[in-house]
């Protein structure tokens, strides 16, 4: 990007509509409540034949500094001073407050260059808040509706005329080629099994109830204060993706809300959040899930780690808070026997003890994303998989159903993200679905597939005398 905006202004002033509208997807959370944006949330915006980066902020709100929002003016202020320009939002149709001002201020200390953006101009009276902004002393307002578009032109000329035309439109010294990633999820490999590359970037989400410490895990992983935190229930809203390199790899994470029951969901703005974390986990690659140890395996956990099962996810478990366990290795020792007792469907799921305040198990955590998202890309040949099913059957054979014994006669693997497979036998509507357990224990224990989900689907094979019995 050729330069990065910064959307500031008082709560409830439009802010992350108008990210939205520049992003061209519905990414931050937008309703009428005030104060719905609590961290800086990064994307990529595009105004007619304008890219750049774009941060929404939270309001500006007069607090003390150990208070919410007093943290949350906090991030904005970091992110006036990572941007190059700000764009100042402020309300047309109730002019300048007091808490303009005391931004105004602030914006001119920073000394980056401003736009003052006069939002809801659409709307009747805005006149009298569009002339008031003068007073300001910040340049000349541009009027928009970021909820119609209207004013988009006009807000990408006063862009580039605060910017420079040498930033706003750099000269690129080489054209990038993107090189395309086929997938070979498609198509089911015969031959040896595919290398795993560990030189692409890798997604990861971090899930879990709310106060488990998904933030503050965050922010030791990245050694700042990225997200906000504190020990308020709840503070995460929105589902805030950051990057960052380990051990030469870019990883991609997304930080969450925390997702309570769905029975006490009950306000729209934390259907909204949970929707938006939702998201995430369909999005990500490898899903943490963050448990707090000393009160860990709860309904809601369950539900969530089945959840990510159920959507396909690769699965880690993060026993967070360990700094405060007493007695670890008992307590490592119950949370492990916990884990293969109540999560039967992710057989063999990594779980690593961690501490986001202290940092300790970090590495090892990430060690077990990787060999996780490692085992989720697994292919096996065909050839491997139905010798494997020839001994499968001898040692336990399919059941003899009204008297007719069910053959499995064909296996293959049709897709990986997560490993899916395909067995060709007669009458699989009679199969039971105990013996498609026992062969996806078999699965996890002969082929090394521990804690991911895994897909066995059945088909009716031809039947090669079905010709011959339409002829007579």
């Amino acid at each position: 990007m050729s330069f990065t905006v910064a959307i500031v202004g008082r709560p409830n002033v439009g802010k992350s509509t108008l990210f939205n509208r520049l992003a061209g997807r519905k990414l931050a959370l937008v309703d009428d409540t005030p104060g719905v944006t609590r961290d800086r949330r990064p994307g990529e915006a595009r105004l007619v034949d304008l890219k750049f980066g774009i941060i929404d902020t939270a309001g500006l709100e007069e607090s003390a500094p150990d208070t919410l929002e007093g943290r949350m003016r906090a991030q904005t202020e970091a992110a006036i001073d990572e941007a190059d320009l700000a764009l100042f939002l402020i309300d047309a149709k109730s002019g300048i407050t007091p808490a303009d001002e005391t931004l105004a201020a602030i914006l001119r200390k920073r000394g980056k260059p401003v736009v003052v953006v006069a939002n809801k101009a659409e709307a009747r009276g805005a006149e009298d808040g569009l002339y008031d902004s003068f007073r300001l002393g910040l340049g000349d307002p541009c009027p928009i509706s970021a909820e119609h578009g209207e004013g988009m032109l006009d807000l990408r000329d006063a862009i580039v005329a605060a910017i420079g035309e040498d930033a706003a439109f750099p000269q690129a010294d080489e054209v990038a080629v993107t090189d395309v990633d086929v997938s070979a999820d498609e198509t089911a490999d015969d031959g040896d099994e595919p290398a795993y590359d560990e030189s692409k970037p890798l997604r990861v989400a971090i899930v879990g109830r709310p106060n488990a410490g998904k933030s503050t895990l965050i922010n030791r992983f990245l050694g700042e204060d990225r997200l906000l935190t504190g020990p308020e229930a709840g503070i995460t809203r929105d589902s805030i993706s950051v990057e960052w390199d380990w051990k030469g790899r870019r990883i991609k994470m997304f930080d969450t809300a925390g997702l309570r029951r769905k029975a006490r969901v009950q306000e729209k703005l934390e259907k909204l959040s949970v929707a938006d974390a939702l998201r995430a986990i369909r999005f990500a690659e490898v899903v943490v899930i963050v448990l707090d140890s000393e009160v860990s395996f709860e309904k809601q956990d369950l539900q969530i780690a089945d959840l990510v099962v159920r959507e396909g996810r690769a699965p880690v478990i993060a026993f967070n808070k360990w700094d405060m366990v007493e007695d670890p290795q008992q307590a490592l020792a119950r949370l492990r026997e916990k884990t293969e007792r109540l999560l039967p469907q992710a057989r063999g799921i990594r779980a690593v003890p961690v501490s986001g305040l202290t940092g300790t198990g970090l590495d090892r955590l990430m060690q077990a994303v990787i060999d996780t998202h490692k085992t989720w890309n697994r292919r096996i040949s065909t050839a491997n998989l139905n010798r494997w099913l020839a001994s499968m059957q001898v040692q336990h054979p399919p059941p003899a159903v009204s008297g007719r014994r069910l053959r499995l006669k064909y296996m293959t693997q049709i897709k990986a993200r997560p490993p899916g497979f395909i067995i060709s036998c007669t009458r699989p509507e009679a199969l039971p679905a105990s013996y498609t357990r026992y062969l996806i224990n078999g699965l996890r224990e002969d082929f090394n597939l521990p804690g991911v989900p895994l897909r066995l689907s059945y088909r009716k094979g031809d039947n090669p005398f079905a010709p011959r019995k339409k002829r007579r």
